[in-house]
C-alpha cells in the first residue's frame, strides 16, 4: 500500500521540477540533493542567456485573453480575444496555456520580471472564475469532434466515459485529441503557481479538479480504467502525487496509483525493454510519475522502474544530440543508424527525460546523469530554439541537408513542443548547483552564473567559456566561512583528464561517482577551477561503429552545408581515411569551428557546434570507410543518395500513414481502418467495408503517385482513388519477402489540372485489406 512520507506531508513538498558508461545505482529511498532556488540564480552572458532573453520577449508577446479564450467561452462566460489558430483551435486547446502558467513562473523566478507573475495570478483568477461559473470542479477549453464535424465542450466526453462508453484511437478519446494529457498541462501550470509564491486560489483550482476527474474514474472497472488510459494522459498521476505532498490527502495518491498503464509500464517494472513502436512522449511523463510517487510514498519498485527506463533509453535509443524517437516513436535498441530521418528527436521527449533525470539524481548523484543532461541541454535544447525569433522546433532532423522548421513568429501554431519549449528556455539555471544533504555544493553545469547559497549566507560566482573553453572557476565573493565538500563534475568524455586548483594552485581532489571533490575550510575571496581537455572525438552510433559523430568536449559538432533557406542537392557526406581526427584542424577555436581537409567525401567540410546551425542544413551523423572501402562502396553509395535527392527534389507532398501529426496535417478520415507497425515502420491498412482518405497537395504537369508497402503479404487487393476517380486496382503478395517495396502510379493530368490539392483514397475489395500503406508520395515525373 501506497502511504505518504511524514516528511513530504511537513514540508509541503513543491514538484522537483547516449552514455557510454551507465552509473552503478544504489538503492535508496532518500532525496539526497536538492538544486539551489531557480529564484537565486542569474545568468552571465552566454548561449543560455541569450535563449532566456529570446524566450522572455516571447511570453511577453503571447496574450493571455486569447489563450483563455475557450476557458472562458465554454464555462458560459464571454471570451476577451480571439483564439489563436493551430492547435489552439483544435480538440487538443488549452495545453498552451498550462505550459504557459509553468514558463511565467520559471521565467519570474529566472529572472525576476514582475510582469510574469503578474500574468499568472490573472490567468489563476479567470480559470476561476470559469470553475466556478461551471459549479462542478472542472474547467477546461478542450474541445470535442461530434460526428457531424462540430467541435463542442470537451467536458461532454466524460459523463460518456463514466458510463463506461469509451472510444480510444490511441490519440483521440470520444472525438477529443488526447483530453487528459490536455488537462494535466493545466494541473501542472496550476501547481506551479501556487509552489512559486503561495497562490491559494491556484491549488483550489487544482483540488477542484483533481475531484472531478476523481469522479470520472470511480465508476470504472479495472479494464475500463486501462481502456481510458490507452489515449495519451500525459503526466497527470504526477500531478496527483504533487497535490498529495501538498496537501497530506492521501486520496490524491490513491489517484495517482490508479492512473497507471499496466500495457506499458508492466513491461518496464519487470526489467524488459519493449519501446519498441511505442509513442515516445506518451511514455516517458509515465515514468515521471513513477519517481515522484517513489519520493512522495517510499515505493522503491517504482525508483527501479524509473532508472531502468533511463538506462534504457539513454543508452540503447538515444542520438547522439541526447534526444530520441523517429518519427515520435521509439525503435528497436541500438538501431540508430537505421533512423537518420528528417524527423528525428523531438524535443518534448528530452525536456522530459532531462526532467526524469533531475529526479534520479536527487536520489543518487553520480556525474553519468548530468553528463546526459548536458549533452541534451546543450546540443538538443539550445538546438531546438531559434534566438533570433524566438521560435521552437517540434521536431530537430538529423538526416543530412534537412534544415530545422520552427514555430512562426505570429504564434499560430501551438505544438506539444512549443509548449515545452517556452518552458526549457525559462529555466536554464535551475541545475548549475546543488546542495547536498550533507552539504555538499556540486557543480553540475558550467554554464556562467551568479548565485545565493542560503545555507551558507553565501555569493557564489561562476565564470567559464564552456563548453568553448575547458576551464571553469567558481569564487565565493560571500560566504559563511567553514568546512564543506566542493564537488565538481568530471564528464565521462574527459577520461579522466581533469585538472582542479583552489585558489589559482593545483589541488588534490577526492575523485569519485563522477565529481571531483575538496573538502576544505572555504572563506570569502575563496576559488576552485577546473580545466577540461577540449579534444575531438569520434563517437559510433549504438549499434554501429561505422556510423560515426564528430564531437568536441560536450559538443557536438555538424558539417555546415548551407543556408536553410537554399535548397541541399548534394549527398549525404561520408569520412573515408585511417586516420580521420588527423584531417581536423581548428580555423576558430574559441568558437569551436573546424575544417575536415581531405578525409570527407565528396569534398573538405566546415565544422560548426550544432546546435548553433539554427538557420543552416547540416549533417551530424557519417558513414565512416577505410579508402578500400571507399573505392567499393562509393559508387553504390552515391548512386542511392543521389536518388533519394532526387526523389527529395522532385516530391511535391509526403504523407506517413499511421503517425499522428502527418494524418491530422493531411486531414485523414477512415473506417475499419487501423495504424500497424513492420519492422519499426508506422503504417495504416483498411479492412473489408472500410477505407483511408487524405489530402495531398499537387502541381501542375504529370505527376506519380508512390505507395510504399510490405513485400511479404498474404495476396489482397484493392483500389486507390484521386478524387473519387479510380486510378488504379493494386494487387499485394509475397513480391519481396523481407523488404518494403514502393510502387508508382501515373497520376492523370486531367484529375490534378487547376487544382492545388486532391483527395487520395484506398479502398480494399470485399474481404480483402488496403495495404498496409507505410508511406505515400507525390512527385513529378522525370522529363525526358
Amino acid at each position: 500500500m501506497l502511504t505518504l512520507r511524514r516528511r513530504e506531508l511537513l514540508a509541503g513538498a513543491a514538484a522537483i521540477a547516449a552514455l557510454p558508461h551507465a552509473p552503478a545505482w544504489a538503492a535508496t529511498a532518500a532525496v539526497r540533493a536538492k538544486p539551489l532556488p531557480l529564484a537565486a540564480v542569474r545568468l552571465k552572458p552566454s548561449d543560455h542567456a541569450r535563449a532566456v532573453e529570446a524566450n522572455r520577449a516571447y511570453l511577453h508577446r503571447l496574450q493571455p485573453d486569447r489563450l483563455l479564450h475557450n476557458f472562458r467561452k465554454y464555462a458560459g462566460l464571454e471570451p476577451k480575444a480571439p483564439i489563436y489558430g493551430g492547435w489552439e483551435s483544435d480538440t487538443i486547446a488549452g495545453h498552451t496555456l498550462g505550459h504557459y502558467l509553468t514558463a511565467l513562473v520559471l521565467m519570474h523566478q529566472q529572472t525576476g520580471d514582475a510582469e510574469m507573475r503578474r500574468r499568472a495570478d490573472t490567468i489563476v483568477g479567470e480559470l476561476a472564475e470559469a470553475q466556478a461559473k461551471r459549479g462542478n470542479g472542472y474547467v477546461g477549453a478542450l474541445g470535442r469532434k461530434r460526428k457531424d464535424g462540430s467541435v463542442v465542450d470537451g467536458e461532454e466526453i466524460f459523463p460518456e466515459i463514466m458510463r463506461g462508453d469509451i472510444r480510444s484511437t490511441g490519440f483521440d478519446l470520444n472525438g477529443s485529441w488526447a483530453p487528459l494529457y490536455t488537462m494535466h498541462k493545466l494541473f501542472a501550470g496550476l501547481l506551479d503557481v501556487h509552489g512559486a509564491w503561495g497562490n491559494l486560489q491556484a491549488l483550489s483550482v487544482v483540488e477542484g479538479l483533481g475531484a472531478y476527474f476523481e469522479k470520472v474514474f470511480a465508476p470504472l472497472t479495472a479494464d475500463q480504467v486501462q481502456q481510458v488510459l490507452a489515449c495519451e494522459y500525459g503526466g497527470l498521476a504526477e500531478s496527483y502525487a504533487e497535490l498529495a505532498a501538498r496537501t497530506g490527502n492521501a486520496r490524491w495518491l490513491k489517484m495517482a496509483a490508479l492512473l497507471y498503464d499496466k500495457k506499458v509500464l508492466d513491461p518496464i517494472f519487470a526489467g524488459e525493454d519493449r519501446l519498441a513502436n511505442i509513442h515516445a512522449n506518451t511514455q516517458i511523463p509515465k515514468l515521471i510519475a513513477q519517481a515522484r510517487i517513489h519520493e512522495v510514498s517510499d515505493a522503491p519498485d517504482r525508483a527501479k522502474a524509473a532508472r531502468f527506463f533511463w538506462d534504457r533509453v539513454t543508452g540503447h535509443h538515444s542520438y547522439v544530440i541526447g534526444g530520441n524517437a523517429d518519427r515520435e516513436y521509439f525503435f528497436e535498441p541500438d538501431q540508430i543508424a537505421k533512423h537518420i530521418t528528417e524527423q528525428t528527436c523531438e524535443h518534448c521527449n528530452s525536456y522530459n527525460m532531462m526532467k526524469l533525470t533531475r529526479h534520479l539524481w536527487q536520489w543518487q548523484p553520480h556525474g553519468a546523469l548530468f553528463d546526459y543532461y548536458e549533452r541534451t541541454h546543450l546540443n538538443h535544447t539550445l538546438a531546438a530554439q531559434d534566438p533570433d525569433t524566438g521560435g521552437f522546433t517540434y521536431m530537430t532532423p538529423l538526416m543530412s541537408g534537412i534544415a530545422r522548421e520552427f514555430s512562426s513568429a505570429e504564434d499560430d501554431q501551438f505544438w506539444c513542443c512549443v509548449g515545452s519549449g517556452m518552458e526549457a528556455h525559462s529555466k536554464h539555471g535551475d541545475s548549475i548547483f546543488w546542495e547536498g544533504a550533507d552539504g555538499t555544493l556540486f557543480v553540475n553545469l558550467y554554464i556562467p552564473a551568479d548565485a545565493q547559497w542560503a545555507a551558507r549566507r553565501a555569493q557564489l560566482s561562476l565564470e567559464t567559456g564552456y563548453p568553448y573553453a575547458g576551464e571553469a572557476t567558481l569564487s565565493f565573493a560571500r560566504l559563511k566561512p567553514g568546512r564543506f565538500p566542493v564537488a565538481l563534475r568530471v564528464p565521462g568524455w574527459a577520461a579522466g583528464k581533469a585538472e582542479i586548483l583552489v585558489n589559482g594552485k593545483p589541488a588534490q581532489a577526492q575523485v569519485s561517482r563522477g565529481y571531483a571533490s575538496v573538502t576544505r575550510h572555504w572563506k570569502a575571496g575563496d576559488s576552485i577551477a577546473i580545466r577540461l581537455p577540449m579534444e575531438l572525438r569520434l563517437e559510433p552510433t549504438q549499434g554501429d561503429d561505422g556510423t560515426v559523430a564528430v564531437l568536441r568536449g560536450p559538443l557536438v559538432l555538424a558539417a555546415d552545408l548551407g543556408p536553410a533557406d537554399q535548397p541541399f542537392a548534394g549527398a549525404a557526406p561520408a569520412l573515408v581515411g585511417a586516420d580521420l581526427l588527423a584531417g581536423f584542424s581548428a580555423s576558430d577555436p574559441a568558437g569551436a569551428l573546424y575544417a575536415a581537409r581531405g578525409v570527407a567525401r565528396p569534398g573538405d567540410l566546415a565544422f560548426a557546434p550544432f546546435h548553433r546551425q539554427y538557420q543552416r542544413r547540416s549533417a551530424v551523423y557519417f558513414r565512416r570507410f577505410t579508402d578500400g572501402e571507399w573505392a567499393a562502396e562509393e559508387a553504390a553509395f552515391l548512386a542511392e543518395q543521389a536518388r533519394l535527392k532526387d526523389l527529395a527534389a522532385r516530391s511535391v507532398d509526403v504523407m506517413h500513414l499511421g503517425e499522428m501529426q502527418p494524418e491530422r496535417d493531411h486531414d485523414l478520415t477512415s473506417e475499419i481502418s487501423y495504424p500497424v507497425v513492420y519492422r519499426g515502420r508506422q503504417g495504416r491498412d483498411a479492412r473489408s467495408g472500410g477505407f483511408i482518405e487524405f489530402t495531398m497537395k499537387v502541381k501542375p504537369g504529370p505527376l506519380l503517385l508512390q505507395s510504399s508497402y510490405w513485400g511479404d503479404e498474404r495476396p489482397r487487393s484493392f483500389d486507390i482513388l484521386i478524387d473519387g476517380q479510380r486510378i488504379a486496382t493494386q494487387k499485394l503478395g509475397h513480391d519481396k519477402p523481407g523488404e518494403f517495396i514502393d510502387i508508382d502510379t501515373p497520376v492523370p493530368e486531367a484529375l490534378t489540372r487547376g487544382k492545388t490539392s486532391v483527395r487520395v483514397k484506398f479502398v480494399p475489395h470485399d474481404r480483402n485489406t488496403a495495404g498496409p500503406v507505410f508511406g505515400v508520395r507525390l512527385f513529378t515525373q522525370k522529363q525526358p
